[in-house]
């Protein structure tokens, strides 16, 4: 059984008396130790040296009621007991210095006794955990009570709310709505995913240190950011603008400027004073995207701004100040960069408290169809047009969208655009099975491209179609491009034949090349005719 101990301020109004009457009314710190089913071990009674004699008597009377309780007296003086800075520092210094042990003893606040600001400042203390325990709340008896019995009742007030069967239900369901609000309403199903958004929401609720978001372009850094903004604005944490840059645009001299603002005459051509983003994001947010694109003078300069919130506008001789929680994005191993002398380490350390990767899209293929529906319904709202797929088109977009082949290197916006093509171009609100073919050979020619082009793909895929050249192994493909492409220098299947095998005919007597090259375009359901280009 855990020893029971209880910190409380000296009522120097409520536990007054120094008559014998003074048994006859309630005094809190006196009926405290007189609570039924409540044996209070210790109890550490703060009071200042003008009450000394107050405290005495105190002492005196729970010795007669709870011989068993111990009272330990500790001073403490207040200038102004109504001042909150006052009394919050001194009753944190108090619980700092103090030796808890919660393995051992169970800890009680009474916040029944003391000016209204000390009880704001017990719980406060009580709810950030300087002070391991919980409130204690006493009343006075009822009138027809106070004749028999002035101990009066008590109440345990827990401050882990978990422990509240409807708070926890109403805090389970807010942290469900923030979570769904991160993820713009997307009914995710990628469980790495969902683990990494509902961390994000823990910490953008409870920090305003920086949050360094990475991954590839097109993964949603952007959109996260501004969600993370939107959220924290919505709980009330902040009320400035959500302040946005590129930092892959900002070059020389105008990436200080921009950033830093400028006064007047600070270079040629600034003809004005210039504010800059950071004080622009004052009491709100920053986000530096591609963070990793500045360069090493404006990363020495934005590590001080994080740190210290004061900062050196171009040309200026006097500091400024702003207020801003910093979110950076970046596609780059920053790390790396770091290794290489091409970041700041002291700033990766700052910004490397709350790093959160964000897959691409192809690692997230479970993702992909309740992605589509947004999408949808977000052209719904953008044009005004109720779009829809039938079965077997959606069938056949998802079976292409979670495929092998897909490959998704812009990720989110790739599949926007996707979507907003196939949307526009659907006849009667409708994607067919031929919007879909269409919207496939687009993406796949699109990627191919992007990624330097694949001649060997698109001269398959001539031939034999998207679906069936993807289905070839990269050897098929080699081979078959190259025996493609032989064929189209020669005007007969024999000519050909002599230049496919012009080294192994020699050694065979007889020879029939154009039925080797026949034999091995019919593996591919192929003639000689079919791969000759097409007039």
């Amino acid at each position: 059984m855990k020893r029971r101990v209880v910190i409380s301020i000296l009522g120097t109004t409520l536990d007054v008396g120094k008559w014998d009457n003074r048994w006859n009314r309630w005094r809190p710190n006196v009926g405290l130790c007189q609570q039924p089913g409540l044996f209070i071990d210790r109890l550490e009674l703060i009071h200042d040296r003008r009450a000394e004699t107050l405290a005495k008597r105190i002492v005196d009377d729970i010795e007669t009621v709870s011989p068993a309780t111990e009272v330990r007296c500790n001073t403490i003086d207040f200038k102004d007991p109504w001042d909150f800075s006052e009394v919050y520092t001194n009753l944190r210094d108090f619980a700092r210095g103090y030796a808890f042990d919660p393995d051992v003893e169970d800890y009680l606040v009474n916040i029944t006794t003391g000016t209204h600001v000390a009880q704001i400042c017990w719980f406060l203390l009580t709810e950030a955990r300087i002070i391991p325990g919980r409130l204690l709340q006493l009343s006075p008896p009822r009138e027809r009570e106070a004749e028999f019995d002035y101990a009066g009742t008590h109440r345990i007030i827990d401050l882990d709310l978990s422990r509240y069967d409807e708070i926890a239900k109403r805090f389970a369901s807010e942290r469900e709505d923030a979570t769904s609000f991160l993820k713009s309403g997307i009914s995710t199903r990628n469980a790495a995913f969902n683990r990494m958004i509902e961390e994000i929401e823990r910490v953008a609720i409870r920090s305003t240190a920086p949050v360094l978001l990475t991954g590839p372009t097109g993964a949603g850094k952007s959109q996260l950011a501004r969600k993370i903004y939107e959220l924290k604005k919505n709980q009330r944490e902040l009320n400035g603008p959500f302040v946005e840059v590129n930092c892959a645009t900002l070059r020389g001299d105008q990436a200080m400027s921009t950033l830093f603002g400028h006064v007047k005459g600070a270079f040629t051509g600034a003809a004005g004073e210039r504010a800059g983003l950071l004080k622009s994001a004052d009491k709100g947010v920053l986000f530096l995207d591609e963070i990793g694109e500045l360069g090493l003078d404006e990363q020495a300069m934005c590590l001080r701004a994080i740190e210290e919130k004061r900062f050196l506008p171009v040309g200026a001789d006097r500091e400024t100040s702003a207020e801003f929680q910093l979110l950076a994005g970046t596609n780059r191993d920053l790390g790396e960069d770091v290794r290489k002398g091409k970041f700041r380490e002291d700033l990766y350390a700052r910004l490397n408290l709350w790093t959160f990767q964000l897959p691409a899209l192809r690692e997230r293929k479970e993702d992909i169809e309740p992605n589509l529906d947004f999408e949808l319904k977000r052209f719904l709202e953008r044009e005004g047009e109720n779009v829809t797929f039938n079965k077997e088109a959606r069938e056949r977009y998802l079976a292409f969208a979670t495929g092998p082949q897909a490959i998704w290197s812009a990720n989110f916006r790739d599949l926007s655009a996707s979507v907003t093509r196939m949307a526009t171009l659907a006849p009667h609100g409708r994607i067919t099975s031929d919007v879909v073919d269409h919207e496939i050979r687009r993406l796949n020619a699109f990627w191919r491209l992007s990624s330097g082009g694949d001649a060997n793909d698109t001269l398959l895929e001539e031939i034999l179609g998207a679906e069936a050249a993807q289905r070839l192994d990269l050897f098929d493909k080699a081979q078959l491009a190259a025996v493609i492409r032989a064929c189209r220098d020669q005007t007969t299947a024999s000519a050909a034949g002599r230049a496919l095998f012009a080294n192994s005919r020699l050694e065979k007597k007889s020879s029939n090349d154009a039925d080797r090259l026949s034999k091995y375009l019919a593996r591919f359901y192929l003639k000689f005719e079919d791969v000759r280009k097409r007039d």
